[in-house]
């Protein structure tokens, strides 16, 4: 039976409702992220763009100071756009950057999610001031990185208490398709998930393989 949308809660997300925001994943802010480990951030930022391209959500990428301090954008992370150039910044908050709020603006979405590093500086504040311009914004917090735990989880802390919601890369995936009926995206859905998916993607394929019916939650 396929789902109904007009049941689901209006705080999940759905492809045509968000913009994506992905902030300073570049090797300089890499080095000094210490609450999640490098091959997990960018395992899940990458699973986070990859789930957003296939379901077209508007993904805006920025960087900070690539040429001068920062360094590029992960190349895997560029190799799921590889034709849109990041807007490189000089603030440590995107939401200063007018190219950035322009770009926002026009996809014309009121919910906004990000990630990026670190959590306490560069995705902290983009969501507090996307949130006082009027947005609802969502975290994606396995896809960002702080200093130290603490750092980071100060950082959801007060993005929470100002009204953010924090969610997880899969979770984002998952809920973008939401129903296993939807054959558009079916396959890619679980590619996704294959490769980005750590045991869950192992599961899918030890189901295929061993049973040879259906993947899918």
């Amino acid at each position: 039976m396929r789902a109904n949308a007009t049941n689901a809660s209006p705080g999940l997300l759905s492809p045509t409702d968000h913009t994506l925001l992905l902030v300073d994943h570049q090797p300089q802010m890499a080095f000094a992220t210490k609450s999640h480990s490098l091959e997990s951030v960018r395992n899940n930022v990458t699973g986070t763009a990859k789930s957003a391209k296939l379901f077209g959500v508007p993904t805006i990428l920025t960087t900070v100071a690539s040429k001068t301090f920062s360094g590029p954008i992960f190349p895997e992370l560029q190799a799921v756009f590889p034709d849109q150039a990041p807007i490189d910044r000089t603030t440590m908050n995107a939401w200063e950057d007018q190219r950035v709020v322009d770009a926002v603006k026009k996809t014309g979405k009121k919910k906004l999610v990000i990630a990026g590093l670190w959590t306490e500086v560069c995705v902290v504040d983009p969501a507090l001031s996307a949130i006082d311009a009027g947005h609802q914004v969502y975290i994606i917090t396995d896809a960002c990185g702080g200093v130290s735990e603490e750092a980071h989880e100060r950082a959801v802390q007060r993005m929470i208490q100002a009204g953010a919601v924090p969610m997880t890369w899969l979770q984002y995936l998952l809920e973008m398709q939401r129903d296993w009926a939807n054959q558009k995206t079916y396959n890619d859905v679980l590619t996704i998930a294959k490769d980005h998916g750590g045991a869950y993607g192992l599961g899918v394929i030890y189901a295929k393989e061993m049973f040879g019916g259906k993947e899918g939650k």
